[in-house]
């Protein structure tokens, strides 16, 4: 039998969205993602003790990351007594050979998936796909940019980039349903679709939101009841899970799903919550618990803090660089100030250090955290690193570029000769032959500044 493919990453979608460069994303996502933010703001400033939560979040997590090693053990020792086949995977090629093996074993040949942000940093379709085994993803949002041939752009609305419209002209072409943009209808039409898949697949798979060490329970919180068909109709279910999905203790979980849901979608609580404890009678189930780049975290002991979050993607919709930008335009599975401040960390400074530079460091993100993962900092942090550590994104022209920047900006005189260039060249730059096409990506939706008026400090000399 042939070697399986290696798939490595998310395509740059540069024909859908031309990246942080161009100010050409989609509108239908800055509006909904800024309509979210004040939504969910506005639901929390309600709740008095909503900081308590979050303190009291951000305490557990610590502890939690302190002691990952002790509470997976304790984690798959409890699993294991209910009857679970536990299986871990350093890396994402691991856990899909892990997956595709169970599917062989249990003769699976269709397979229908509930949200997994896991089995998106897996690549598992392109997986299945290659096994010939056909999957289905059946949240809303993740079965439209499915058929869309897409990648999900938010962590909680993977279709946030597409409007009623969009979705309409979509189930016309793929489903050859008639055209109609009126939300229930689209709903209906999914729901009916998506309702067979449940009854002939003979694998079921999730994600899990939180594992409780003490109990061994598998948490799976969600809004539209696929991931609870997904896990009970077919007979074979497999969870994947990150490493740092665990919480200590199952009295710990009330003020996440407090958070969660508020942080999210702006519910006091998300309308399905399940607890799976095993597998039920003459039904299998197995737990893949994921590395996958988690422990690079836990080696950068300032970076601790970036396996807190709980993806809720409140940060995303506080971030006027997500909003313009879209999810594509950061390359990998998490978008927006977390995916900045994780991926770096997942797939190596090499592939992602220029991530934690697409911010204004404005705070938004840090506020909004229900966890209180302090993300400015974060991404400063990376900044640092990206900048001080051998990396091949980093180009002798732009050491020279910055170490000429250090020069000129450590004595007055040398700064206001640079300014004086920069005034100069901001004139003559419209003269020059290769302008404006070839003088950068910033220029090709964006015309060069005016040039100001005098310095503030020749201004103050002139009138004395």
């Amino acid at each position: 039998m042939p070697d399986e493919p290696v798939f490595h990453g998310a395509p740059f979608l540069k024909s859908l969205n031309k990246g942080l460069y161009e100010p050409a994303g989609s509108r239908s996502l800055g509006e909904s993602t800024e309509r979210s933010s004040k939504h969910n703001r506005a639901v929390t400033a309600e709740v008095p003790q909503f900081q308590e939560w979050r303190r009291a979040a951000n305490a557990i997590k610590a502890y939690t990351v302190r002691n990952l090693d002790k509470l997976l053990v304790e984690f798959e020792r409890n699993l294991t007594a209910r009857g679970v086949e536990v299986l871990w995977a350093a890396d994402a090629e691991e856990a899909n050979r892990h997956v595709i093996d169970i599917a062989r074993r249990n003769g699976v040949t269709s397979v229908v998936k509930g949200k997994s942000m896991v089995s998106e940093e897996m690549e598992l379709n392109h997986h299945f796909e290659a096994a010939g085994i056909r999957a289905v993803e059946t949240d809303l949002g993740e079965y439209i940019v499915q058929l869309a041939g897409q990648r999900p752009t938010h962590i909680v609305t993977p279709a946030l980039h597409l409007s009623a419209e969009d979705v309409g002209r979509l189930f016309a072409e793929k489903l050859g349903e008639p055209f109609s943009a009126e939300h229930q209808h689209l709903t209906h039409v999914a729901r009916r679709h998506l309702r067979n898949e449940y009854l002939k697949a003979e694998m079921g798979m999730s994600g899990v939101n939180f594992g409780l060490a003490d109990t061994g329970t598998l948490v799976i919180v969600e809004n539209e009841g696929n991931s609870g068909l997904s896990c009970s109709t077919p007979p074979v279910h497999v969870a994947l899970m990150g490493i740092e999905k665990l919480l200590p203790r199952i009295e710990h979980l009330p003020v996440f799903l407090n958070l969660l849901g508020r942080s999210g979608t702006g519910q006091k609580l998300t309308t399905y919550t399940h607890f799976i404890q095993g597998a039920a009678p003459g039904r299998k189930l197995y737990v893949v618990i994921i590395d996958n780049g988690r422990s690079q975290v836990l080696r950068d002991s300032a970076a601790h803090m970036a396996l807190y979050c709980i993806r809720c993607g409140a940060c995303l919709n506080a971030c006027p660089v997500y909003r313009r930008a879209g999810g594509w335009a950061y390359g990998w599975v998490y978008p927006g100030p977390i995916g900045a401040v994780l991926v770096p960390h997942l797939v190596g400074l090499d592939q992602a250090g220029k991530l934690p530079f697409a911010s204004s460091l404005c705070g938004a993100c840090g506020e909004v955290c229900p966890v209180k993962i302090d993300i400015p900092h974060q991404l400063v942090h990376l900044r640092h690193r990206a900048v001080n550590e051998p990396s091949p994104m980093r180009s002798w022209t732009e050491r020279l570029t910055w170490t000429l920047w250090s020069w000129a900006m450590r004595g007055p005189l040398r700064y206001r000769t640079a300014m004086a260039a920069v005034r100069l060249g901001v004139r003559l730059a419209p003269y020059l032959p290769w302008h404006p096409g070839k003088l950068g990506a910033w220029t090709r939706a964006r015309a060069l500044p005016k040039v100001p008026g005098p310095a503030f400090r020749t201004w103050w000399r002139r009138k004395g």
